[in-house]
């Protein structure tokens, strides 16, 4: 079985989602032991493990606008590159640290990987993802003359805002496919990928955020997955989260899933994104898709934890 495990943000920080040295390592031990209790069970598994970077893009961003009038801020696909990197490295190493305490091994690799979206896609001409800390005006002002688009957002200060495109190709998928037939658990397109535009004399990297739960689909399909795991901080999808008539779903078509992201059960900046990726790799591949923490991910790949989401 191939398993395409997505962790979220919340697996890269503490509890309360601080992201020092420290608190990242120690969420990674975490995440890599679950992933090592997966790779050690008797039943043989491929594992592709893809992440958000949210957290570390935004330590980044700060240091950008601490350093604005000294240096030039660093592009946002540099910013992914960094963290791609940096993550890959951390998640290899508290996973190859987890497979040798249970008395295995398998070799591991981390792939820098760009994701290709559309040059017009509509989100280039009206940024409106917001990402990073607010600003006050003057310090958004030497911001704005570094070419960064930041919007006036009353109270709270200025905030920038940027492109988030649909991602349209993971352009390393061979190496990514390569790897996994080498034997190895393979870590890629963290943050959704680097985003690239393809131009008449190559690629370039663009100012914009991809999706990673979108992304991890993309990716999913690509390395024809078995199943799509979207590891996140609770159990289950919910309807009626954070009301008194709160329930989990289970085992769930995709029309049904569609008809409770229709009337509105799931957050945009949560749990919608997430919804969103399991229904697309459903629909393209027949196969499912399981929305999970990390303590489930096992029983998940079986089918028998979190919410389920099956073709119709």
């Amino acid at each position: 079985m191939r398993v395409l495990l997505a962790l979220g943000g919340n697996a890269m920080t503490d509890a309360e989602g601080r992201a020092r040295v420290e608190d990242q390592v120690a969420a990674a031990r975490v995440a890599m032991s679950a992933v090592a209790d997966l790779l050690t069970r008797p039943e043989p598994v491929e594992v592709v493990i893809t992440h958000g970077n949210g957290p570390q893009v935004g330590n980044l961003l700060v240091k950008n606008e601490l350093a604005a009038a000294v240096v030039p801020p660093v592009p946002l696909d540099w910013c992914g590159a960094q963290t791609q990197a940096t993550l890959g490295n951390v998640l290899l190493n508290a996973l190859d640290d987890a497979l040798h305490a249970r008395g295995a091994a398998r070799p591991t690799a981390a792939l820098v990987t760009r994701t290709l979206v559309d040059p017009h896609d509509p989100g280039f001409a009206t940024p409106s993802k917001p990402i990073g800390r607010y600003l006050g005006a003057e310090e958004a002002a030497k911001m704005i003359e570094h070419g960064e688009v930041w919007q006036d957002r009353g109270t709270k200060g200025w905030r920038r805002m940027v492109a988030s495109p649909a991602p349209v190709e993971i352009l390393e998928a061979a190496a990514v496919l390569a790897l996994i037939e080498a034997g190895f658990v393979v870590v890629a397109a963290g943050g959704g990928g680097i985003p690239t535009v393809r131009e008449e004399d190559g690629y370039r990297g663009v100012e914009a955020v991809i999706d990673k739960d979108l992304s991890a689909a993309l990716l999913a399909r690509t390395v024809d997955a078995d199943v799509l795991v979207i590891a996140t901080d609770v159990p289950a999808a919910m309807l009626g989260f954070g009301t008194a008539e709160a329930r989990p779903i289970g085992r769930v078509d995709v029309a049904t899933m569609s008809g409770h992201a229709d009337a509105g059960h799931f957050a945009g900046g949560s749990m919608g994104p997430k919804v969103d990726a399991a229904l697309s790799f459903v629909r393209a591949t027949g196969k499912p898709a399981v929305i999970t923490d990390l303590e489930s991910i096992i029983d998940a790949v079986a089918g028998t934890a979190g919410t389920v989401v099956v073709p119709d």
